[in-house]
């Protein structure tokens, strides 16, 4: 199957790995300026060409900390750059809580959802500021959804719909943006707002992994039938996927303590990824990638030395047979492509 003839015209070409620019705005733990600068400056040097961050990460600080480098690096704007519109930042004092929304010494900032028209201008703007761009390539709505939201969702979605929606699409047309799309963690609320609206592109974040593949039921089919391309967050599901079920306690998965049937699944995966000596965390990087409407798989990368270990996983030779006993120990969906020579993406 390829449906890449039939994806949006005027999203980009995305290359197969993408930088995910969270971690630089202290994502769960501080990064200093010097390791979020080397780590920027190691993926770019790699021939990473499409990087990923958000007003949220850090409040600012990945977006600001993304920019200086790319101002030196990038400074034809060569690169594609992702960001995201649904919260404004409002200022707070300086001395606020260390850790805030799971980011530590951010800037003194508190994130504000506001998905209204003049919210996501706002917004657009100051994350055009920041990281320094005359125009911003794609441009996501992020967080929409019950599992943020919880009831308020239907407030700010609707909202959404008669605003924000409207700013970026604005956007687009006067070419200030060159595509639009989602940035979330439920693959639901996509399929809710395509029913309402266009998009060229949806990043979803830890919902098409090794562990989970419900997304191949009904979301990878309307994106398949629409021409919207999938870029993939969160391939490790929160980090599980690295070091699997021998990392230091806690483990995480979807930004929590790991429930004990997702620690069973993964020692699963890994007992068999030991079987053809594949490092869990190659097969998880390079699994979501076999979809023909994945374009793009952004893990997080903090340092230097992760942007190294992300791109030897990537360059890992994985044997089909570690595939085939994956499915037959049902941990794939049975409709999951997976990848196979002919068909992985050069990145």
């Amino acid at each position: 199957m390829d449906s890449s003839s039939s994806f949006s015209p005027t999203c980009p070409p995305l290359p197969p790995l993408g930088f995910g620019a969270a971690a630089i705005g202290n994502l769960y733990q501080p990064v200093t300026e010097a390791s979020a600068r080397a780590a920027v400056t190691a993926a770019v040097t790699a021939g990473i060409r499409y990087l990923d961050t958000a007003p949220h990460y850090g409040f600012g600080l990945s977006e600001s900390r993304l920019g200086a480098v790319l101002a030196e690096l990038d400074p034809g704007e060569e690169l594609l750059v992702s960001t995201k519109v649904g919260r404004v930042l409002v200022p707070v004092d300086a001395g606020a809580s260390p850790m805030r929304h799971g980011f530590a010494d951010a800037a003194p900032y508190e994130p504000v959802f506001d998905y209204s028209y003049d919210g996501v201008m706002r917004s657009y703007a100051e994350s055009r500021r920041r990281l320094g761009r005359k125009r911003i390539d794609l441009l996501l709505a992020h967080d929409l959804g019950t599992a943020t939201h919880g009831d308020d969702h239907t407030a700010h979605f609707r909202r959404f719909l008669d605003g924000g929606y409207r700013a970026m699409r604005e956007l687009r047309d006067q070419g200030a943006v060159r595509a639009i799309g989602l940035g979330v963690n439920e693959w639901q609320v996509c399929l809710e707002a395509m029913g309402h609206a266009d998009f060229d592109v949806v990043l979803l974040a830890g919902r098409y992994t090794l562990l989970e593949q419900t997304a191949l039921d009904a979301f990878f089919p309307a994106c398949a039938a629409r021409g919207v391309r999938v870029i993939v967050g969160g391939p490790y599901n929160s980090g599980i996927l690295v070091n699997g079920t021998r990392g230091a306690a806690p483990l995480y998965y979807n930004y929590e303590p790991a429930p004990a049937a997702i620690i069973d699944r993964v020692r699963r995966l890994e007992a068999a990824c030991d079987r053809f000596d594949v490092p869990l965390a190659a097969a998880a990087l390079q699994f979501p990638l076999a979809h023909p409407v994945v374009a793009s798989v952004i893990p997080g990368m903090a340092d230097a030395a992760q942007v190294a270990q992300t791109r030897a996983l990537m360059d890992t030779v994985i044997p089909p047979e570690l595939w085939q006993a994956l499915r037959a120990d049902g941990l794939l969906h049975p409709d999951a492509p997976v990848p196979t020579p002919n068909t992985t993406k050069a990145a």
